[in-house]
C-alpha cells in the first residue's frame, strides 16, 4: 500500500451519521417533472453504446408471469445499490465520501412497463472527492458493473461524472460510455480485483 502522499486525497470529507441517514429519508414521491430538463434530455437520448443485439433473444422466451407484481423500481433503490461500494483508495464507501447522492440518481421509467422491450434509463452523477481524482474511471466502472449485475436486463445505465467536479470529466464520461472500452477494461485481472475489492461491502 502506497504513502498517503500517494494517494489522490488522503484527507477526504466524510458525511457525518446525520447527513447519511437524512439521505436514507429521502424516499419516493419525487416528481419527474421537477427535475432538470436537461437531465430529461439526456436519459431520453440514445444511449452512446446503443441497445444490445442479444438483449431480448436472451430474456423473449422466460415467463413473464411475475412482472406484473413486481413493484418498479425507484431512485432510493437504485442509490442503496451503489452507495456501500467501497472507495478503491479508503476503506470508507462511496455514501460516506459524497461521491454518490441520491438527488443525482436519476430514472426514468418508460409509460407502458408491460411491453417487453420497453426500456428504463437510469443515469447516476458521480462527485469526486477531488477534481484531479485518478480513479474516477474506475469508481464509474464500478458503479456500473454494480447496477448492470443487479438491475433487470430492462434498464439501460449510464455513469457521468458531474459537471465542474473533475478536470478530465470529459474525457471519463468517455470511457464510461463506450461499451467497447467498458468490456476491454473488465477483461483486465488486475481492474477486476480493484472492482471486487470495491464490491465487497454490497454482499453484506
Amino acid at each position: 500500500m502506497g504513502s498517503a502522499k500517494e494517494l489522490d486525497n488522503a484527507n477526504p470529507t466524510i458525511l457525518s451519521a446525520s447527513e447519511l441517514q437524512s439521505q436514507r429519508q429521502r424516499r419516493k414521491g419525487r416528481d419527474a417533472s421537477a427535475k432538470e430538463e436537461g437531465i430529461r434530455e439526456i436519459l431520453m437520448a440514445k444511449p452512446s453504446y446503443a441497445l444490445d443485439p442479444f438483449y431480448l433473444s436472451e430474456y423473449s422466451d422466460t415467463d413473464s408471469d411475475d412482472d406484473s407484481t413486481l413493484e418498479p423500481i425507484d431512485e432510493q433503490e437504485i442509490y442503496d445499490l451503489i452507495a456501500p461500494i467501497s472507495d478503491p483508495e479508503h476503506p470508507l464507501s462511496l455514501e460516506s465520501l459524497g461521491v454518490v447522492k441520491l438527488q443525482d440518481v436519476h430514472l426514468i421509467s418508460p409509460p407502458d412497463l408491460a411491453n417487453p422491450a420497453a426500456l428504463s434509463r437510469v443515469l447516476v452523477e458521480l462527485t469526486p472527492t477531488v477534481t484531479h481524482c485518478s480513479l474516477a474511471t474506475v469508481i464509474g466502472l464500478g458503479v456500473r458493473v454494480r447496477l448492470e449485475q443487479a438491475l433487470p436486463p430492462s434498464y439501460r445505465v449510464e455513469v457521468k461524472i458531474k459537471k465542474d467536479t473533475h478536470s478530465q470529466s470529459e474525457e471519463v464520461n468517455k470511457q464510461l460510455a463506450d461499451k467497447e472500452r467498458v468490456a476491454a477494461a473488465l477483461e483486465n485481472a488486475n481492474l477486476m480485483g480493484i472492482l471486487r475489492k470495491m464490491m465487497e461491502p454490497c454482499q453484506d
